[in-house]
């Protein structure tokens, strides 16, 4: 009667066959969700909205030495944008980085006004690279912009600049472009129209010969269009500083 009310019984031994089969799915299933959620969260990280910084700065003012396209430079390691080049050697293009109107390169006490964006921010971001066409500003403003300007003449603007208006739909609507003769020549400036979607607008100096094979550019604030002469004056000085023999 007693060994009837018992019911069967299951061994030690399947007990234990049990367990290692649960345990040898549970194992791998937590680990796969485990990397999945890693996965996601660096993913999200990585695609979260707000600005990005392209490169650490660095403070150091070690001098690099880098050639473009043949030609030398010896530059301080704070005015190099990306980490990479900082290593030296042979480079395609070349980022740089001052302040206006010191031009100074990055430090630590600098790092905030750096890595701002404010409508009056004081930084310049140049760019030094090979242009095979390497087409004096005249032949550029004629031969890129000009078809697409609807004023051929422009109209007297400020800072004694000419300004030139776009047609609709040229992929340039939402800019104007300012031209000026300057101590080197003439000077083009393409700038963002200010708009709700565009607090803080940049202008951009067209590209400027080098040597026979390299340009330089470079972007700042609108807000700062007005000192268009010292800013050309002031970058041009840095780059010629920079070069070698």
């Amino acid at each position: 009667m007693g060994m009837g009310l018992e019911g069967p019984r299951v061994s030690q031994t399947e007990n234990t066959q049990n367990v290692h089969q649960h345990s040898g799915w549970l194992i791998p299933v937590a680990v796969f969700f485990a990397i999945l959620l890693l996965s996601g969260l660096f993913l999200g990280w990585y695609l979260r909205p707000g600005p990005r910084v392209a490169a650490a700065p660095t403070g150091k003012s070690d001098l690099v030495q880098l050639t473009i396209k043949g030609a030398g430079f010896a530059i301080p390691a704070n005015y190099i944008q990306n980490a990479a080049a900082r290593a030296g050697g042979e480079q395609n293009s070349l980022a740089l980085v001052a302040l206006f109107p010191s031009l100074r390169g990055y430090s630590d006490a600098d790092a905030r006004l750096f890595a701002g964006n404010a409508p009056d921010s004081p930084v310049i971001h140049l760019m030094v690279r090979t242009d095979p066409n390497n087409l004096d500003t005249h032949a550029r403003l004629d031969r890129i912009y000009r078809p697409y300007i609807t004023d051929p003449k422009g109209t007297a603007g400020a800072f004694d600049l000419t300004q030139y208006g776009f047609a609709r739909d040229s992929g340039y609507e939402r800019n104007d472009l300012f031209a000026g003769e300057g101590s080197n020549g003439l000077m083009l400036f393409l700038c963002e129209r200010p708009a709700g979607d565009l607090p803080s607008p940049n202008c951009t100096a067209i590209d400027r010969p080098l040597s026979a094979s390299l340009t330089y550019s470079y972007r700042f604030k609108r807000a700062w269009l007005g000192r268009w002469r010292e800013m050309s004056a002031g970058v041009n000085g840095l780059i010629r500083r920079f070069e070698k023999g």
